[in-house]
């Protein structure tokens, strides 16, 4: 079962191992990053679309935490399953998305 971590939670996510840097995965299109975009904060970001996952699953580290993230939260569901299905064992959804990191974490954020 994949993690739904809310936005204002995923630094304590990230904080349960730390083994190894911490990844939030962007996985929307680039028009989207353009748009709104969050600051790494004691993580890497990392943007890769949803449709190029596979092809590029080899630059993600599966022993690093990853939490996926889109816009609302249903793209980066299906990517950390997709995930999960390829052996990466500490993967989460940040529920709700770029949206809900907007409204509960960081307002500067802008909304679409």
């Amino acid at each position: 079962m994949i993690d739904q971590v809310p936005p204002a939670r995923l630094a304590d996510w990230f904080a349960l191992d730390t083994a190894a840097q911490p990844v939030l995965l962007d996985v929307r299109e680039p028009w989207e990053l353009q748009t709104a975009s969050v600051a790494p904060q004691g993580f890497a970001l990392v943007a890769i679309p949803m449709n190029e996952i596979p092809a590029r699953l080899a630059e993600l580290d599966p022993a690093r935490r990853i939490a996926c993230m889109c816009h609302h939260g249903a793209r980066s569901q299906r990517v950390a399953l997709f995930l999960e299905q390829n052996g990466f064992a500490e993967v989460a959804n940040v529920a709700g998305g770029i949206d809900a990191w907007s409204v509960q974490h960081d307002p500067s954020v802008p909304r679409y």
